[in-house]
């Protein structure tokens, strides 16, 4: 494993507001998240694991209507959003060990669950089945093939890493998550792989 991997959380705490600020607030998620919502009934309660400063994803989603929970492990972040959104749920955890008792209507893991190591995604689909409602919707961006790359945020290693999409699919289907819609490397969203899936 890289070692950026192991840095990766100390890095999003250092800059917090760094990332918040480069994030801006163009939704360009937005046709992703209709089709997550779609799956959802009214006023669902949405669980989003590495969620950020809460904008514009988490913003878009309450704003729907949704009861939101977020969880990241950068405490700077997480202060942002409490400040910004002081009605929801936020929580300081790694995702990797999230054990919240609660079981929400969907789970999102936008561009969070790729910066895991392959060694550490697999378990990370029991962890979402064990929050996840009767036809609770998952949705999540991952690389292409199994391996790891490196990208750059404020001159250090952002670490991101993946498997490949027939491992996806076992797993999902091991974890009775059906999938719903799949898009490799979609141009509308900046070029993320994204996966929708839904319980079945």
């Amino acid at each position: 494993m890289d070692s950026s991997a192991e840095r990766i959380i100390d890095l999003y705490q250092r800059h917090a507001h760094d990332w918040d600020k480069a994030r801006g607030r163009h939704l360009f998620e937005k046709p992703w998240l209709d089709r997550f919502l779609a799956l959802l009934k009214p006023r669902a309660s949405i669980l989003d694991l590495g969620c950020g400063s809460a904008e514009p994803i988490a913003r878009y989603l309450i704003e729907k209507g949704c009861d939101v929970t977020g969880v990241d492990s950068s405490p700077a972040l997480i202060d942002i959003c409490k400040s910004r959104f002081p009605d929801q749920n936020w929580f300081v955890n790694d995702m990797r060990t999230l054990s919240l008792g609660q079981r929400f209507d969907g789970i999102l893991a936008w561009d969070s669950f790729f910066h895991l190591c392959p060694e550490d995604q697999p378990q990370m689909f029991s962890i979402f089945r064990a929050h996840a409602a009767p036809h609770a919707a998952l949705m999540f961006t991952s690389g292409t093939v199994h391996g790891e790359a490196i990208g750059e945020f404020q001159g250090e290693p952002l670490y991101h890493g993946s498997l490949d999409s027939a491992e996806y699919r076992s797993i999902l289907e091991q974890n009775r998550f059906a999938v719903v819609s799949h898009a490799v490397e979609d141009p509308a969203s900046g070029g993320r792989t994204v996966w929708l899936a839904q319980l079945t």
